[in-house]
């Protein structure tokens, strides 16, 4: 059973998340704030979080940079603005996903399962011909424990994020479209946009940059991406 972290201000709505998730089997924390979410995060553990990015006092994007400073735990944003900047800040600084309000819950549960589902695959072996890693130059993934690394260092992907490059280094060679990058990191039927693969892929090419990774993730003009040479 998965334990949900449900953040935002406004009751009504962590009320409707709730009743969501805990039809489907699901546990759920809650928190009205930004400081309450730190505590619930440390004393609940969840899975996954479900994070408001508006709220008074300490906002979900400074939520989100201290949770991961210490773990990668998914987390989906929700946002009352339809605006750009919000989402792709939200993603590039840790952020797995994000919702805007007014959303269904049907979507957001959606959403939440495709991440956990994610995961779990994430969880069984993956291995290249040879019974290493799947890997490419310096990059290596190792799919059971959900770590990849640069050169052997530990790089702190996000669970879309390391499917977005799992996929990739599975077929080395192949210039993804967006949607083709789309249907290997969600499951079909969730609705996301061209912004969100950009945003995940800004985020592991930062990632991957401060640790002195280049040439991880190449743009394909007029198709979208490939891997690079991951040197």
């Amino acid at each position: 059973m998965h334990t949900i972290l449900v953040v935002d201000d406004d009751a009504h709505i962590r009320d409707v998340i709730r009743f969501a998730l805990e039809q489907t089997g699901m546990r759920v924390a809650e928190a009205g704030d930004g400081a309450e979410a730190l505590e619930q995060f440390r004393s609940a553990g969840p899975d996954l979080v479900i994070l408001d990015i508006l709220m008074p006092e300490m906002d979900g994007l400074e939520v989100c940079r201290q949770l991961r400073k210490h773990a990668d735990t998914p987390i989906v944003f929700l946002t009352s603005r339809d605006d750009e900047i919000d989402r792709v800040i939200g993603l590039e600084i840790g952020g797995d996903d994000y919702v805007v309000k007014p959303f269904s819950p049907r979507e957001l549960v959606a959403r939440v399962n495709a991440i956990l589902r994610r995961l779990k695959k994430g969880g069984s072996p993956v291995e290249s011909v040879s019974g290493k890693p799947l890997g490419r130059g310096l990059v290596a993934l190792d799919v059971q424990s959900h770590v990849a690394t640069w050169d052997g260092e530990d790089v702190p992907l996000t669970a879309m994020e390391f499917s977005l490059l799992q996929a990739m280094l599975r077929h080395p060679t192949k210039a993804f479209t967006r949607d083709e990058l789309m249907d290997r990191v969600y499951d079909q039927g969730v609705a996301v946009s061209d912004r969100t693969i950009d945003s995940h892929v800004r985020g592991v090419r930062a990632k991957f940059a401060a640790l002195g990774g280049g040439h991880v993730i190449e743009t394909v003009h007029g198709v979208g991406y490939k891997l690079g040479t991951c040197r």
